[in-house]
């Protein structure tokens, strides 16, 4: 596992007689983007490699730690679960079954172990931990970023609001409820998956947050994807810390438990299924570090937050750039449910010892 240092700035200032360097005074973080592979179908497994990044990540000083999307619970590359319109196969049916049973619940649903197991990561490190997972809310699932402080408690999360194309089958559609921003000592850290990033009012609602580290988790390895990293950290005057997964064949089970549509005769063993450019952007638009196309890698930089400031100076989209009685924005920042009751009317769990039943409130019935 290789770790990318941050690089040092490029040429000297445009005015000579201003020093433009960094203030002592403002806190410099360490920050690290993981590029790695789940281990796929075997969350147990992919929990001990993220440990062992983690550790990794601390050992090099830390400080905060992003991880890629769906890295817990894995991203389905290259499945179509069986899907066509009008017709589902039952070998789909299956794949489906058996990625339900690698994701995890998440607090605020039936809290998980796989939760509480992070938590104690992020604490025995003392890391601020990111971490993309596939969050289990009954038989939905849905794309999600877990945050977590240094002393280990979790803070809350963001599911995915617009998954893209297929990924709508199999994942459900998150709500203004979860947009969090987080104010940590290490600064205010938020995150937008993959071509969320593109949806410019969701950014908007993140900037009008005050998010000052934007960590940008995605399944997007083309070349053009440091470009819209670059425009976001220059539109929001932040950090922009984007993390992915590398990817080989060998890394997903083998045909035919798992088949890659359309293109499984192509690929050999080593044929590269995701290709990384995990990277590290200033709000000036400077890359401290990446992308990286090699392999999986640990991605660092140190974050002068102070850069923050001196970005917003010429652009604060949502400050002195704004222009807000001509254009605005309204955020539905509510839960959204399916179903709601006027009291509280949960169904009662049987305990299966007890040969007598609990009743259930009419109200409850489903």
């Amino acid at each position: 596992m290789s770790l990318v240092a941050a690089a040092p700035p490029s040429g000297g200032p445009i005015i000579a007689e201003v020093d433009m360097g960094a203030d002592s005074s403002a806190p410099v973080v360490r920050a690290t983007v993981v590029q790695a592979s789940t281990v796929f179908y075997d969350t147990p497994a992919t929990l001990e490699k993220a440990e062992r990044l983690l550790a990794e990540a601390a050992g090099y000083g830390s400080q905060l730690v992003v991880f890629p999307e769906a890295f817990v619970g894995g991203y389905p590359r290259g499945s179509n679960f069986g899907a066509a319109i009008g017709n589902r196969t039952p070998k789909g049916r299956e794949e489906f079954r058996k990625y339900h049973a690698a994701a995890i619940d998440v607090p605020g649903v039936d809290s998980g172990p796989e939760v509480d197991r992070l938590a104690a990561m992020a604490g025995k490190y003392k890391v601020f931990l990111v971490m993309g997972v596939i969050e289990r809310d009954g038989y939905t699932l849905y794309c999600s970023v877990l945050f977590f402080d240094a002393q280990g408690h979790y803070l809350g999360k963001h599911r995915k609001m617009m998954p893209t194309s297929v990924e709508r089958i199999i994942w459900g559609f998150g709500d203004g409820s979860t947009i969090p921003v987080f104010d940590t000592p290490v600064g205010k850290i938020g995150a937008a998956i993959c071509w969320e990033n593109r949806m410019p009012l969701l950014r908007t609602a993140m900037y009008g947050k005050g998010i000052e580290i934007y960590c940008a988790p995605t399944a997007d390895s083309r070349p053009t994807w440091p470009a819209s990293m670059t425009h976001i950290a220059l539109e929001g005057g932040c950090f922009v810390l984007s993390a992915n997964q590398f990817c080989r064949r060998r890394d997903y089970p083998p045909a035919p438990e798992y088949v890659f549509a359309e293109i499984e005769e192509e690929l050999g063993p080593d044929s590269i299924v995701c290709a990384g450019g995990s990277l590290i952007i200033s709000p000036m638009g400077t890359v401290l570090a990446g992308p990286n196309y090699e392999g999986e890698a640990l991605i660092s930089a140190d974050l002068d937050l102070g850069e923050i400031a001196r970005a917003k100076f010429d652009f604060d989209v949502v400050g002195h750039y704004a222009r807000p009685e001509v254009l605005s924005l309204t955020v539905t920042d509510n839960p959204v449910s399916a179903v709601s009751y006027t009291a509280s009317s949960a169904a009662v769990k049987i305990d299966s010892s007890q040969t007598k039943k609990k009743s259930v409130p009419r109200s409850s019935a489903v």
